[in-house]
């Protein structure tokens, strides 16, 4: 898009879509073409049309990507600032992107089918929140004095990992792109960011906007491509010596099979999720209704803690399902511009024919379709928020993560019962409980395999409350120190305390 253009929602609601500036790779402090010159197109899942075209990165990339982040950390300037300052200079990368703020809520919502209205309110200043949190750390970085046996004593110091290679999911563009480059910044590292094919067009910006706050050239680059090509270049690069990646454990895999090829490189996944929502007979149905609501089709399913499998006491079933339905049914899906909207669209058309073809799954298993279950528009990629019951807990809807607007809705009668069906999946990501009674809140939240768990309260993140998830969800947790810890390693300082006649 060269320039600015007029977007009219439902015939009233009028928007400047943003020009998008920023399409090429940002390698040592430049916007520059690919080495091979290939492009591909970004589409706005809204229309499927193309947004933009975007350079695309490939090995040759990468090598020249990591060179520059291995010259910025072997002999530039942020790995050897003292942490207050380089979080003066993070803190003023933040002021920076509250000032575009809405320009980039709109590019999300172009390039990721995201809520604007969500974007402005949550997205955008959640990740401004992330880069404050980690500035504000960055000074708080130190080690331990040891008192050793015998005449020596000892002391540590936390030091950054090195060069970091970012793989970041499209789910949540700007979220993740702080969740993991805040906290490497903070512990002076430097890096090679790959956002998701899907979604490149705010990590360009923020790169941009990383140079002008101060970040010296090297530090963060930016380069868009595929994962089994560039995304496989960081992972097996010898010269990169951390990699963090979210998105599927299926590449999980992969990615920790290319570290251990290469160097041994550390590794930090976070991955898929299945989460179980447990609602107890004394819950005020009104609000578990709602907050079930809420966890399962939450920026149109497209998130890993969605609470994809509800499991109702069967005293309230099957009042809890009836009222269910009807929120489900006056659910607004449409467009993400429109601020009476609460469901946009599938990321492209692979997720959108994917979740289709779950749903034709369920109902094929034997599972109940009670409402949705089909695209709601003949243009873009939407779908119907979707309930299922009489799921069982080997049924392919209950166990594979399907990212999308779909719900199971299943009963249990015991406290017991609710924990093993929770605990049947392979994923541990988080959980969610509703219940009046303490006793009952700390005997599930204890019981349950998970890294996160929700009572009462569903989506709460915060940059000081650790995240990561059990099982197959992964390992190394994001946000708060043990988020900024994962970019730091230690190394033991050990003298004599007085003349040794070893020395």
């Amino acid at each position: 898009m060269g320039s600015n253009s007029t977007e009219v929602v439902n015939g009233t609601e009028k928007y400047d879509l943003p020009k998008i500036k920023f399409t090429k790779l940002f390698i040592n402090g430049e916007f520059v073409d690919s080495v091979s010159g290939k492009c591909f197109e970004t589409r706005d899942p809204r229309t499927g049309e193309v947004i933009a075209v975007v350079a695309e990165g490939d090995k040759e990339d990468v090598d020249l990507a990591v060179k520059a982040a291995r010259n910025a950390f072997d002999h530039g300037t942020w790995p050897r600032m003292s942490g207050y300052e380089r979080g003066r200079i993070m803190s003023k990368y933040a002021d920076l992107i509250e000032e575009h703020l809405e320009e980039l809520a709109m590019i999300d919502s172009l390039d990721g089918g995201k809520l604007l209205a969500m974007g402005k309110a949550v997205d955008i200043p959640g990740g401004v929140h992330m880069l404050r949190y980690n500035a504000g750390a960055a000074d708080k970085i130190h080690g331990e004095t040891l008192k050793l046996a015998g005449e020596f004593q000892g002391y540590t110091l936390k030091e950054p990992v090195g060069v970091v290679g970012h793989i970041l999911p499209w789910n949540f563009p700007t979220a993740m792109f702080f969740l993991k480059v805040s906290p490497a910044l903070a512990a002076g590292c430097t890096m090679v960011v790959k956002p998701a094919e899907q979604t490149p067009l705010s990590a360009l910006f923020y790169a941009h906007l990383a140079k002008k706050a101060g970040i010296p050239d090297g530090v963060l680059n930016v380069v868009n491509g595929f994962g089994p090509t560039a995304g496989a270049a960081i992972t097996s690069h010898m010269d990169v010596d951390k990699v963090s990646f979210t998105g599927s454990s299926e590449v999980g895999r992969l990615v920790m099979e290319a570290a251990a090829r290469s160097n041994l490189k550390k590794v930090s996944l976070e991955l898929g999720g299945k989460t179980p929502l447990i609602i107890f007979d004394d819950a005020d149905l009104d609000m578990a209704v709602n907050l079930a609501h809420n966890a399962a089709f939450f920026n149109k399913g497209e998130i890993c803690v969605a609470a994809s499998r509800v499991y109702v006491h069967e005293k309230i079933y099957d009042e809890f399902l009836k009222k269910s339905v009807e929120m489900a049914k006056s659910r607004v899906v449409g467009d993400p511009f429109d601020p009476k909207v609460h469901q946009g669209p599938q990321i492209d058309k692979e997720q959108f024919e994917k979740v289709l073809r779950y749903i034709e799954i369920g109902k094929k298993e034997g599972a109940t379709l009670v409402t949705g279950g089909s695209p709601c528009s003949d243009k873009g990629y939407y779908i119907e928020p979707t309930i299922f019951t009489d799921v069982k807990e080997d049924m392919v809807i209950a166990q594979e993560e399907i990212f999308g607007p779909v719900k199971c809705v299943m009963k249990f009668k015991t406290i017991d019962e609710a924990i093993e069906k929770a605990n049947a999946t392979y994923y541990g990501l988080s959980a969610g409980i509703i219940t009046k009674d303490l006793n009952v809140a700390n005997r599930v939240s204890r019981s349950i395999r998970a890294g996160t768990i929700w009572v009462n309260c569903f989506f709460v993140f915060d940059p000081s409350c650790p995240f990561g998830g059990y099982k197959m969800s992964g390992f190394g947790k994001d946000q708060g120190i043990d988020g900024l810890e994962k970019y730091l390693q230690i190394k033991s300082v050990i003298t004599p305390i007085y003349s040794s006649p070893w020395l």
